[in-house]
């Protein structure tokens, strides 16, 4: 009898779906990875032994769509390579390779089968909805290509991984990691490890909590407000950073261009900033303690918290100690101007 359930739990099972019908599935244990290849998805705290999902599926060849479970792996099966999903509109589209199985976004799929997704043209016109409820504690795999994620007040760790898409996360604990090809991240009162990683596509996080935020974007503006950390980490491409009411001992800001702002609440250990091009502004306590490295290769250097320090013009370069000097403030600035404020 053992062997016979082991043997049945490794065969993927397939269901169909009803068009425009709800179908429940539970996927017991941890560590569960769902992919669905368009849609709108919502995950929302849940109770019970498992993980609970609501798969609708919609448009005018939604039965043709089914949902494979294997283990702790959840996919909903398209039969076409061409899908159109007419909420994204006219004109846009999505090209991804998919694997044999249905999965996607893993780094595995590279010999897979490739798949377009349309807003308009010929095609199998289908999507599903998702509603996906996690008990406290579990850990959680979203892969979705095109379509909209939700999480709210969920209490696990959360991997969310899309191609285009945008992303809303509140309320959530835990560690919480979202991979965006192309759309817009918004963060709201998380708490946990914090790793945002994006190509294009405005990133907002408001009232983060937890020892590391660390943010890699290829383009798109960055704002991040009332945060608390250990260490905050930013890389991106191109666009303008907002910086404002973060308390963090340690921040590594690098950025290609766009101007960047940042508000300091009170002493750092060590703020290291490096831009390419464009203006930057630096606003902190007059009490502030620090040594201070400020180069520029092309721009000035000014504000009222530089007067009294060391000033080389043919350098470009401003050095010296604020306070107890016991932090360290270095900005590396490749074109553009650099303005060291008293709050």
């Amino acid at each position: 009898m053992k062997l016979a359930a082991a043997l049945l739990a490794a065969v993927a099972l397939t269901s169909p779906l009803a068009a425009q019908q709800a179908t429940r599935y539970t996927i017991a244990g941890d560590d569960v990875a769902i992919y669905n290849l368009a849609g709108s998805i919502t995950i929302q705290p849940g109770s019970g032994s498992g993980v609970v999902v609501e798969v609708t599926p919609r448009g005018s060849d939604a039965r043709r769509l089914s949902v494979e479970q294997s283990g702790r792996t959840l996919t909903v099966v398209y039969p076409e390579d061409e899908i159109v999903y007419t909420p994204m509109g006219r004109g846009s589209q999505t090209e991804l390779q998919v694997g044999a199985d249905g999965t996607f976004n893993d780094g595995r799929n590279s010999r897979g089968r490739r798949v377009r997704i349309m807003g308009r043209g010929d095609g199998l016109e289908a999507y599903a909805d998702m509603r996906i409820s996690v008990p406290t504690g579990r850990a959680l795999t979203v892969n979705l290509a095109v379509g909209s994620m939700t999480a709210e007040n969920v209490d696990g760790r959360l991997t969310l991984d899309v191609a285009s898409a945008d992303v809303d996360v509140s309320g959530t604990r835990g560690a919480l990691t979202i991979d965006v090809g192309s759309g817009n991240v918004t963060a709201r009162d998380v708490e946990g490890e914090l790793l945002f990683d994006t190509g294009s596509g405005d990133v907002t996080v408001t009232g983060a909590r937890g020892r590391t935020l660390t943010l890699d974007t290829g383009s798109g503006n960055v704002t991040v407000t009332d945060a608390r950390a250990e260490s905050v980490d930013l890389d991106a491409g191109s666009g303008d950073i907002r910086i404002e009411g973060v308390s963090a001992p340690v921040m590594r800001l690098d950025t290609g261009s766009g101007s960047v702002d940042v508000t300091l609440t009170g002493d750092v250990d060590r703020l290291e900033l490096d831009t390419g091009s464009g203006d930057v502004t630096i606003h902190a306590p007059a009490n502030i303690g620090a040594r201070v490295d400020i180069e520029t290769g092309s721009g000035r250097i000014g504000g009222d918290l530089i007067r009294g320090l060391r000033r080389d013009e043919d350098e470009g370069r401003v050095t010296g100690t604020l306070g107890d000097g016991r932090g360290t403030i270095t900005v590396d600035a490749g074109s553009g101007d650099v303005t060291f404020l008293r709050r």
